[in-house]
């Protein structure tokens, strides 16, 4: 039986919740009143049974991917599409990209039923954007996704390839066999954008090291689809050489996913310290410390 979404605007009467088990959305559109109506009502729609869609291939989402898929689902196969690059060389399931390629359907559907001027769906930092010609959109990067740190922001215009931005590290949602605090990537779509923030974040790392904690993520949630390798728990005190190598690794791993056309920018943070990747517009400009007025966090 299909499952029947939590569906409700938010207090402040502009922004649409959706909620389905683990799948939790934020979603805002602008345009003409009728538009984010029928815009709001198509994402309801394709919401209703998605959760239930990812489950019936929920098996086969969790090994490890590779360069052919029995995968049915849209969504299922957007995301064997978005950690397919990755495949060859590093272990990954096509849950890494699972957030974003959820967030993507969903903007996708809103697409097809209204002209919008601006619009985004937010799946817990992984966003799916939609600029109309002249509009942007700030989003607001924390030192930490996991509570309330040091914020920047992020300015993405209309006629910039970008249109996902992610979020990955050991404070996320998810498990991570790195050290970062965060990772956020931009990339021309969501599911693109979470599975290489994945990869990065398992980059930035300090093999061996005494002061990092890690178990075996089946001994932390039994179905996992990491099963037994280990993921991070804990990371103790670091030397400024330390955090200056292991940033230095995920960022190396972030340029040569920028100039394989993968990603169009990274930010990596570690003990308060980061690095950005991409153009130098992005380098010099888009990440600055700012108060947060009507950006959305990454």
């Amino acid at each position: 039986m299909t499952r029947l979404p939590q569906i409700a605007l938010l207090s402040d009467g502009r922004r649409l919740h959706l909620q389905d088990g683990p799948i939790d959305l934020v979603i805002e559109a602008r345009g003409r009143t009728d538009d984010v109506r029928a815009a709001y009502e198509a994402a309801a729609r394709r919401f209703t049974g998605l959760l239930d869609e990812l489950c019936a291939e929920l098996p086969e989402l969790r090994t490890a991917a590779g360069k052919r898929t029995a995968l049915t689902g849209v969504v299922a196969r957007r995301m064997h599409a978005a950690v397919a690059p990755y495949a060859a060389n590093c272990f990954i399931t096509q849950m890494a990209a699972v957030a974003g390629s959820v967030a993507e359907e969903i903007l996708g559907a809103m697409l097809g039923a209204a002209m919008l001027d601006q619009a985004y769906v937010n799946n817990g930092g992984d966003i799916a954007l939609h600029l109309g010609k002249g509009e942007h959109f700030s989003i607001g990067l924390m030192d930490r996704p996991d509570r309330a740190g040091v914020m920047r922001t992020m300015r993405v215009a209309a006629d910039d390839p970008v249109r996902g931005i992610a979020t990955s590290g050991r404070h996320g949602r998810s498990f991570s066999l790195g050290i970062a605090d965060a990772v956020t990537v931009l990339a021309a779509t969501a599911s693109q954008a979470d599975a290489a923030a994945t990869v990065i974040a398992n980059a930035v790392d300090l093999p061996g090291h005494p002061a990092i904690i890690r178990t075996p993520a089946n001994e932390l949630q039994p179905d996992s689809d990491l099963g037994s390798r280990l993921v991070t728990r804990d990371v103790g005190e670091l030397s400024q050489d330390e955090i200056a190598t292991a940033l230095e690794s995920g960022a190396e791993c972030a340029r040569q996913l920028f100039d394989r056309g993968l990603i169009e920018g990274a930010v990596v943070r570690l003990c308060g310290d980061m690095l950005v990747i991409g153009p130098k517009d992005i380098e010099e400009q888009r990440t600055r410390p700012l108060a947060l007025e009507n950006a959305v966090c990454a």
